[in-house]
């Protein structure tokens, strides 16, 4: 018995040594922090920014898995989109043809033009030529524009 308190006492003693050391640190710190506030007054802090940088640090991962998130749905929305517009634009174009009114051509359709002129400036954005996205290797472009897109944003960032 008297080994169990003897090592009852030891915890106690080591716990009240961890909670002065902790309360010592905090001080500490309290004590950088006021001195940095002292010497640089209205200025950067470099305790704060490092603070800041490392919180940013440790969110950035983070953020860059949101964005790809975010760039890979916008764009299979602009994909999917392009898609049925484009193809709901023949099948009207094919209904005037059968019921005899007039089909605009595309050099006279202004939000057919506007609709390219969208799509061209998206592609270009993203490093695209107009012909690579015509051909075979389409789908393969697109499955790597998001991430030349994500690479170049951040990097400029």
């Amino acid at each position: 018995m008297a080994n169990a308190a003897g090592g009852s006492r030891a915890v106690d003693s080591l716990e009240q040594l961890f909670a002065k050391a902790n309360n010592d640190l905090t001080a500490v710190q309290h004590k950088l922090e006021i001195e940095s506030e002292q010497r640089y007054p209205g200025k950067a802090n470099p305790y704060k920014l490092m603070y800041r940088i490392k919180k940013i640090q440790e969110e950035l991962p983070s953020l860059k898995d949101q964005c790809e998130k975010l760039l890979a749905a916008k764009q299979d929305l602009i994909d999917k989109t392009q898609s049925m517009l484009v193809g709901n634009r023949g099948l009207l174009q094919r209904m005037q043809a059968r019921a005899n009114i007039p089909v605009i051509c595309d050099a006279d359709d202004t939000v057919y033009i506007s609709f390219e002129k969208i799509i061209d400036e998206w592609n270009q954005q993203l490093g695209l030529k107009s012909n690579e996205m015509g051909n075979d290797n389409g789908s393969a472009v697109l499955q790597n524009l998001n991430q030349k897109l994500f690479s170049s944003k951040i990097q400029n960032c």
